[in-house]
C-alpha cells in the first residue's frame, strides 16, 4: 500500500494518455496530480512535495530528461519513472544516470508501472529516513566539546587510542575518558555504531 501523503505526479503532453493514467492510478487509490508539460510542472514544483514522477520523455519545449535534470539540480528527492512511445538505449541510459526508477515503453504495462511507483515511493521514504538520521546526528554532534569532536574524528578514521593520544598531545587514559563521554552523548553502544552513524551523515552531504 502506498505511503500516506505520497502523490504520483504525471507529466504528459498527450491528454488522452494523461487522463487514462490518472484514472487508472486514481482507481488504484493513488493521489494524482497532472501536468501537460515539463515547464508547467517545474514552475509549480515545491520542495515539500512527496511521491514520485511519471514523466513522458518526449514533450514540446522541455523534454522529460531535461525536466529530470532540472529537478535534480533543485535537490528534488522524488524518483522519476520515464515513459516513451519509442524508447532507445541512449535515452534509457540518460534516464538511469539521472536516477530514474524505471524506463517504460508505451503502451504502459500496468503491473510494471505499479511496481515502479512503489519502488519510487520506497526510495523517497529511504531518503527521508536518511535525512532524519542526519538531522538527529547533527543535533547530537553539537553537544560534543571541541576535544571530543577531535577524538571522534580520529576514532572514525580508524586511529587507536595511542595514536590519538600522540596526535592530540594527551594521554591514552584521557583519550579513553573523552571517548566514553563522546559515546554517551551520541547514544551509541560501540565504535562500529559510531562509524555507521558518521558514514550515514557523510553520505547525505555528498
Amino acid at each position: 500500500m502506498q505511503p500516506s501523503g505520497y502523490t504520483v505526479f504525471i507529466v504528459e503532453d498527450d491528454q488522452s494518455v494523461r487522463d487514462a493514467l490518472g484514472l487508472l492510478l486514481g482507481l488504484r487509490g493513488y493521489p494524482v496530480a497532472m501536468f501537460a508539460d515539463g515547464l508547467s510542472f517545474l514552475q509549480a514544483y515545491r520542495s515539500d512535495w512527496s511521491g514520485c514522477l511519471l514523466i513522458d520523455i518526449r514533450m514540446p519545449g522541455m523534454d522529460g530528461l531535461e525536466l529530470q535534470k532540472h529537478l535534480l539540480e533543485k535537490g528534488c528527492s522524488m524518483s522519476a519513472i520515464i515513459m516513451t512511445g519509442h524508447g532507445d538505449v541512449q535515452s534509457a541510459r540518460e534516464a538511469f544516470r539521472s536516477q530514474a526508477v524505471d524506463f517504460l515503453e508505451k503502451p504502459i504495462d500496468h503491473a510494471k508501472l505499479m511496481n515502479a511507483i512503489e519502488e519510487g515511493f520506497a526510495r523517497q521514504a529511504a531518503a527521508r529516513n536518511q535525512a532524519s538520521q542526519r538531522n538527529e546526528f547533527d543535533h547530537l554532534l553539537a553537544s560534543l566539546t571541541p576535544r571530543e569532536r577531535e577524538v571522534m574524528d580520529l576514532v572514525v578514521a580508524g586511529r587507536h587510542n595511542r595514536e590519538i593520544a600522540e596526535t592530540l598531545g594527551i594521554s591514552p587514559r584521557t583519550v579513553e575518558v573523552h571517548k566514553a563521554r563522546m559515546v554517551a552523548k551520541l547514544g551509541v553502544e560501540n565504535v562500529p555504531d559510531l562509524v555507521r552513524m558518521s558514514l550515514v551523515a557523510t553520505r547525505n552531504t555528498e
